[in-house]
């Protein structure tokens, strides 16, 4: 196993109260609990995020590409638009998207009421409307009174987007073994997984993928030393790697099929690094304590692929 022994990254036996003591000095924070919000807007925005109505031709909802029952995403490479055609990104997971400073690949959004009016606009998506969302709502008796009873009236544009980030908001996965460890559980961790962690700092990823969201708080380019993945957009929004292992393909093109070949040829790419099988081993396996509960079951991987398109990959060169 490679790394520094873990003993020496541990200083010797810790308590708990030591191992939160110098938790506070991490990195990475743990994720807090859903922020309080009304159950009757978080019911309605969880019965409209699975609601095909939301789209033109009834085909769709949000969680067609966003399953909050499997991993927030799903398994493909690429979803597909309406019309058949790929679409340009991978998918990003729903979960904890509401603790990243923007939203999308590219940045976009600066809210996910925002994020949720493209959606609903872009051709490539749901290819509708607000307005005819609405016309569709208000002509349902009974989806119009669960909305009186969360707004005080029936749906309009603002209780429309409200109820479906209110209820984005709710999606946080904590209680991951990793953030159990920040905690103070210095069992939560074996002795290859605190070695990951040791070489995702001391090769430098931390540098991009920090903060309570491991991630999405800052834009990078990336193919800093060598290419990674499709070249355009150049400057992306670092994606968060919470719950990470549970939504391979991975890059924005999906170019990567597995979590090590990611590790692999992001080393490379982004930090001129050709990592052995040991250290690809080592930060893997942190990264799967990343994986944090909904409620109360941890976050899984899809069983079933979606339609995926073929793109080239540029993948680093094997390890000596």
């Amino acid at each position: 196993m490679a790394g520094v022994p873990v003993g020496a990254l541990l200083g010797g036996v810790r308590t708990a109260k030591a191992v939160d003591a110098n938790a506070q000095n991490e990195p990475i924070s743990p994720l807090p609990q859903p922020p309080a919000a009304d159950p009757r807007k978080v019911a309605l925005g969880e019965r409209l995020f699975a609601d095909p109505r939301l789209s033109h031709d009834g085909s769709r909802s949000c969680a067609s590409c966003h399953d909050p029952h499997t991993n927030g995403a799903d398994a493909g490479r690429t979803d597909l638009a309406p019309d058949g055609t790929p679409l340009a990104f991978n998918t990003s997971t729903v979960f904890n998207s509401a603790l990243s400073f923007r939203l999308g690949w590219e940045g976009r959004f600066r809210s996910l009421e925002d994020q949720a009016e493209f959606s609903l606009n872009a051709t490539t998506l749901m290819a509708t409307s607000v307005d005819e969302v609405l016309g569709r709502l208000r002509a349902d008796p009974d989806t119009a009174h669960q909305f009186a009873e969360a707004y005080g009236h029936g749906p309009d544009r603002s209780s429309l987007l409200d109820a479906i980030a209110t209820y984005e908001r709710s999606l946080i996965t904590p209680g991951s073994r990793f953030d159990r460890w920040l905690m103070g559980d210095e069992t939560a961790l074996s002795p290859q997984e605190m070695n990951g962690y040791h070489l995702f700092k001391s090769l430098g990823c931390i540098s991009c993928h920090q903060g309570v969201n491991v991630g999405g708080n800052l834009y990078e380019r990336h193919g800093i030393f060598h290419p990674l993945a499709s070249p355009k957009p150049e400057i992306l929004r670092v994606p968060s790697l919470r719950n990470i292992a549970t939504t391979p393909p991975y890059f924005h093109d999906g170019s990567a099929p597995t979590l090590g070949d990611a590790v692999r040829q992001m080393g490379f790419a982004q930090l001129n690094q050709v990592l052995s099988n040991d250290q690809v081993q080592d930060i893997v396996a942190f990264l799967g304590t990343l994986t944090g509960n909904y409620r109360g079951r941890p976050v899984t991987a899809p069983t079933v692929t979606s339609p995926t398109v073929t793109t080239p990959t540029v993948t680093a060169p094997a390890p000596p």
